[in-house]
């Protein structure tokens, strides 16, 4: 029995049960979710003839009738009704069930890219009720919304990862760095790449005290990897620090590698503590020529690379990249900076300035 025919059928039949596994998943999910957007059409309809108070009657007398069911508390059939007048417009439940075929281990999902106002996404499907009320509760877009639930999908994101996304306006951000990749790259890799980048960067779980170099802030990033990597996005794997490379003798170092398994190249991340110039792209076209050549293996794709910088003027970042035929792209980077102690002693405490407003 341990031959390898017997082996090979076994993988199959392995495959086969998690796939299964995912599909009753899936369709147990997207019924759940469709009893709650039918609950709050409900609700909706009849509180036009019983008032907003008969929410806590039915809360009530659902929890009496169905004890060992959670999701009738006030708060949640708020959220149900909610969720109805988000997307008034929804397709069958049948219909739904019908579409879902469960994803293939290692297969990419295939998520609508627009939104349709008032129409229900089928993407929501896949994501669950508690993910569900932290979009709809703090979201009043539907692009903005559809973003959300397609990166929670995409990202495998947990709700406190949700929400700290959301927090920090990733929807704003996303793809807002300013690149030539429409000039260097075929579409839509060119399109796929521009989605990876965003500006400005977050680093907010970074604390920096003046005076500080451009190497303290690769020091504490390196130091938060986890989280960095987080901002990064999805698909990026780190690859070293002062990245050394030899050329004609001489030694240069990266600050920052990357290498990015969905776009399958390696990035290079420059970190500037100033303000962008145009200088600056050169170099990093220096850097991108050296590890397309010294790096890179004949299967990947050509390497992009980041300017992170404090601050910039999008036109003149925008002239600077016209011309280079490497991939890059510029954004600013941001992080809680703390006063130095002697600054801080020169200032007035809370307690202070509470006494000079009861003064006053």
């Amino acid at each position: 029995m341990l031959s390898n025919d017997y082996k090979d059928w076994l993988k199959e039949l392995k495959g086969k049960i998690r796939s299964t596994q995912i599909k009753a998943s899936l369709a147990a999910n997207a019924t759940i979710i469709a009893f709650y957007w039918e609950l709050g059409k409900m609700i909706t309809e009849k509180q036009t003839a019983w008032g907003t108070k008969f929410l806590e009657q039915l809360s009530k007398d659902l929890k009496a009738e169905f004890p060992d069911m959670a999701g009738f508390s006030v708060t949640n059939l708020k959220y149900c009704k909610l969720f109805y007048q988000y997307y008034p417009i929804r397709p069958q439940l049948g219909d739904e069930l019908n579409s879902i075929n469960g994803p293939q281990l290692g297969d990419e999902l295939q998520l609508p890219q627009k939104s349709v106002e008032n129409h229900y996404p089928s993407v929501i499907n896949l994501v669950t009720w508690s993910h569900t009320k932290v979009i709809i509760g703090k979201v009043k877009d539907a692009n903005e919304a559809l973003f959300y639930f397609q990166k929670t999908v995409e990202n495998a994101w947990n709700r406190d990862v949700l929400a700290l996304q959301m927090k920090s306006d990733l929807y704003k951000r996303a793809g807002k760095s300013i690149t030539n990749f429409k000039q260097t790259l075929p579409a839509p890799l060119s399109d796929l790449a521009q989605e990876t980048l965003k500006d400005p960067y977050k680093f907010d779980f970074m604390t920096m005290a003046q005076p500080y170099h451009e190497r303290d802030i690769e020091n504490q990033l390196i130091k938060h990897i986890t989280k960095f990597l987080l901002e990064l996005g999805k698909g990026f794997a780190f690859v070293g620090q002062q990245y050394h490379l030899e050329i004609a003798d001489n030694d240069y170092y990266i600050d920052l590698l990357f290498y990015h398994v969905k776009l399958k190249c390696y990035v290079v991340i420059e970190l500037k503590n100033t303000r962008f110039i145009p200088e600056y792209a050169g170099k990093l076209n220096f850097y991108l020529s050296a590890v397309d050549t010294l790096v890179k293996q004949d299967d990947d794709k050509p390497t992009k690379g980041i300017i992170l910088c404090r601050d910039k003027n999008n036109i003149e970042a925008e002239f600077a990249l016209r011309y280079i035929n490497k991939p890059m792209g510029v954004s600013e980077l941001s992080f809680t900076e703390i006063l130095p102690e002697e600054l801080k002693s020169s200032l007035p405490t809370i307690e202070e300035l509470e006494n000079e407003l009861l003064k006053e």
